[in-house]
């Protein structure tokens, strides 16, 4: 069987990553994108437990792609060794050994299985964006670790503020890949009071002015916005000959493997804070930032979850603009000046900060977990 693994930087420190969870049970991984720490370290851990391995990944898409990559790169279809399990969709067999699923499956499953039987090493893949369900995943986890010492935990980012996590984990090591990325142009559009979608369209001729040759990844807050872009630019990417696709979490799978497939002429993808983490979307040399992104939240007045549109951080801000110098180098048009940019917070407010929390309590109590700081 021919080897489809192309080197990758993540590589070079596989050896220090199993020597460290040979030794202890813990480990805190920071991975530059394009690193291929998703890919390459879940299926290295298969080497050194003897149960199943279970990767959470923040959103479905990225959980498919990635089962879809390592089990090409074994050789193997998904559902064999590695398989994936989301919402409404599994492929997984009595064979499967690696599973990469999203974040609230683990939840649930810990609710009819609190000893996780069979599972010797949970991952937790860009842990930065800090969702509710990731970081009840991580507390459960640290406390089911009193009874199972033999369980492995793995937080993996490239934006992370590693310190304070390796310190809730005991104080366990921190392991760093730089990475590979390769070159990139960033610029900071001037302020413009236009709506966004024209923005968008401006951006694009300004690539198409500068001669750009690959596919352009847009970043835009949500599916409404996506669609008054494409709308907007289709004219210019008729003249222009780019396929202008969707990439949101509300798509079919079909239609979201359609945007990240190859194709045979250039590709204009508008998508939200999917493409953002955890995947490579090939091809791709050019990012258009808006800077903006769907957050949610929790209305105290009406006592119901809400969604509302803010400014990403400049963390999320570096996962957008990786994702155009992970296989050229590549361009990057931010939709906000650089002051906008430097007064961004570092990372995104953790989403336990401004969510009801009343759906984790009703699985504290089905748990049978008295009060929340029983957990941690």
């Amino acid at each position: 069987m021919p080897n489809r693994k192309a080197a990758l930087p993540v590589d070079a420190i596989l050896p220090e990553i199993l020597d460290s969870l040979r030794l202890r049970s813990n480990l805190v991984i920071v991975a530059a994108p394009g690193a291929g720490k998703t890919t390459r370290v879940p299926p290295a851990l298969l080497g050194i437990v003897s149960g199943e391995v279970v990767v959470l990944e923040p959103r479905r898409i990225a959980a498919r792609l990635a089962a879809r990559r390592v089990a090409w790169e074994l050789g193997e279809p998904v559902g064999e060794t590695v398989g994936y399990q989301v919402r409404f969709e599994e492929a997984v067999g009595p064979r499967t050994r690696l599973r990469f699923v999203t974040e609230g499956i683990l939840t649930r499953r810990l609710l009819s299985d609190p000893s996780l039987q069979g599972v010797s090493a949970v991952v937790l893949d860009e842990f930065h964006e800090r969702h509710l369900e990731g970081d009840f995943a991580l507390a459960l986890l640290k406390r089911l670790q009193r009874t199972r010492t033999d369980l492995r935990i793995v937080v993996m980012s490239a934006t992370l503020d590693a310190e304070p996590v390796a310190q809730y984990l005991e104080g366990c090591p921190i392991v760093r890949s730089e990475g590979k990325l390769f070159d990139l142009s960033i610029k900071h559009l001037p302020y413009s009071p236009e709506p966004l979608e024209t923005q968008v369209r401006g951006a694009v001729e300004m690539l198409i002015d500068m001669g750009h040759s690959g596919d352009t990844l847009a970043f835009l807050p949500g599916a409404v916005e996506i669609h008054r872009a494409a709308r907007i630019c289709a004219a210019i990417a008729r003249r222009a000959g780019l396929l202008v696709l969707p990439l949101h979490g509300s798509l079919p799978p079909k239609e979201q493997d359609r945007a990240l497939a190859p194709a045979s002429q250039r590709k204009l993808i508008l998508a939200t804070n999917v493409a953002e983490s955890s995947v490579t979307v090939e091809g791709v040399t050019a990012v258009i930032d808006s800077g903006l992104a769907r957050f949610a939240s929790y209305s105290a007045w009406s006592g119901l979850p809400t969604l509302h549109v803010g400014r990403v951080s400049k963390a999320s801000a570096k996962q957008r603009a990786g994702r155009a110098g992970r296989t050229a180098p590549g361009r990057v048009l931010r939709l906000y000046t650089e002051e906008d940019y430097s007064r961004r917070p570092d990372h995104d407010a953790p989403e336990i900060l401004r969510s009801d929390l009343s759906q984790l309590c009703l699985a504290l109590r089905a748990m049978h977990i008295a009060h929340p700081n029983d957990v941690a």
